[in-house]
């Protein structure tokens, strides 16, 4: 095979995957524009999408604020610059680090749960019965899982970046004895109600590409236990590739050259 043959064929294949994930985007979006919304489902889908990630997100934001608060705490204490300790927690956490993690840490968590659960009724042909019966898969799968992560994912940041403050304020008090006082108010000059309304937007971007994803990689596995592993591990891999170009893409949309 040629080496325009194979450009050819991935080029192909990548349309055909958008294509998709667009197409099931489109049928999850008219079902809820028709509020053909199976509510109990969705708040079930919410507690296992979402308050099941939260420790997991704890960790991960209380780990990143401190570890943003220890690298700069004491060379900031040093060059005479204590007062900007917070402000520089406050703003990667909130605009960035906060909103990115959470997203990347419920992909990995979530986004594989998803995939791995459609993908076995898919090997176990649960996906043919249900649309023998006249059921989309699209409205009793994808409805109740997107609409649970895109209100779960933002309150999950919420959590991540008062977490992450929490983390910086209480190493940088530690290792530089930086007051709290000091830390909060440096923190208020460091982001603005808007930067995290910003932030918080991006996370229900996340939210989307990670249950499109998911479900798309459940719905096309084939080839058994095997076909739901490798389904599995392609949809994380997928959703945190996107979730990255997403990131720079809505930071460059929402914040600008001036931000």
């Amino acid at each position: 095979m040629s080496v325009l043959e194979r450009i050819g064929e991935r080029t192909q294949a990548f349309f055909e995957y958008a294509g998709g994930l667009a197409q099931l985007g489109g049928s999850a979006t008219a079902f809820i524009a028709q509020l053909r919304i199976r509510i109990a489902e969705t708040i079930s889908q919410a507690y296992l999408l979402g308050y099941q990630s939260l420790i997991i997100v704890v960790l991960t934001s209380f780990c990143t604020g401190a570890v943003i608060s220890l690298e700069s705490a004491m060379q900031a204490v040093q060059y005479g610059f204590a007062s900007y300790v917070g402000t520089a927690v406050a703003y990667a956490s909130g605009r960035e680090l906060g909103p990115l993690l959470t997203g990347i840490v419920v992909a990995g968590r979530a986004g594989s749960a998803i995939t791995a659960e459609i993908g076995s009724m898919v090997v176990t042909e649960q996906i043919e019965a249900l649309r023998s019966m006249g059921v989309e898969p699209a409205r009793y799968l994808v409805v109740p899982r997107l609409l649970a992560l895109m209100v779960m994912l933002p309150m999950l940041t919420i959590f991540a970046d008062v977490i992450s403050m929490v983390g910086g304020m209480g190493f940088a008090h530690l290792y530089a004895h930086i007051s709290y006082s000091d830390f909060i108010s440096s923190a208020r000059l460091g982001i603005t109600m808007e930067d995290l309304v910003k932030g918080l937007f991006k996370t229900v971007v996340f939210a989307v590409i990670i249950v499109l994803v998911g479900a798309f990689q459940g719905l096309r596995t084939r080839g058994g236990a095997a076909g739901v592993g490798k389904a599995t591990t392609g949809a994380v891999v997928i959703s945190m590739i996107l979730i990255f170009v997403a990131n720079f893409m809505l930071s460059f949309l929402l914040y600008g050259a001036n931000g």
